[in-house]
């Protein structure tokens, strides 16, 4: 079976990021299979049997923590439901660097939406699918202040990730 996944940070220390070589040997000694990596933001497409989500994600993490002394967060998808991700954007207009899908671990209420609106700009679209988050900032995500409102204490873990990887991991995935 086809899995994504996501990094939350790769990040280890100023100036020190995650060469995505060594995350791809890291994932291939976990004991999964054909890793390949998009952009150097922390996304893995791998396979291996049929497993909990939960329990890949606890193997990603242990094996991140051991082999760079850093916590970080992995999110993980079933391939067919990445596509099912990439297939539910509700906002196909929107510009690819600009429309962003928090991938969440366990799904977002429909409320979660109004505890984001006093920092989002009028302009700016929120949607809920399937319990991620799109957003369609309508500009550079870095420019608003619904970027910093976007923390794992307030919507819980989570990984940002833009359309333009969101189509790319699907491209990969096949």
């Amino acid at each position: 079976m086809i899995y994504v996944a996501l990094l939350h940070s790769i990040v280890l220390a100023p100036g020190r990021r995650v060469v995505m070589s060594d995350l791809r040997d890291m994932v291939t000694d976990v004991g999964y299979r054909n890793p390949r990596t998009l952009v150097s933001t922390g996304n893995i497409v791998f396979e291996a049997d049929v497993t909990q989500l939960c329990d890949t994600e606890t193997r990603l993490e242990a094996a991140f923590n051991a082999r760079y002394g850093k916590p970080v967060d992995i999110i993980v998808r079933r391939g067919v439901d990445w596509l099912k991700l990439a297939g539910s954007n509700p906002f196909p207009d929107g510009e690819g660097s600009q429309l962003i899908v928090r991938v969440m671990r366990r799904p977002l209420a429909p409320t979660a939406i109004e505890t984001l609106r006093p920092y989002a700009n009028p302009k700016q679209r929120l949607a809920i699918t399937d319990g991620d988050l799109w957003i369609d900032f309508g500009g550079k995500p870095s420019e608003w202040k619904l970027l910093s409102a976007l923390t794992t204490k307030r919507m819980g873990v989570g990984t940002l990730r833009n359309w333009n990887t969101v189509r790319g991991l699907a491209e990969m995935i096949g």
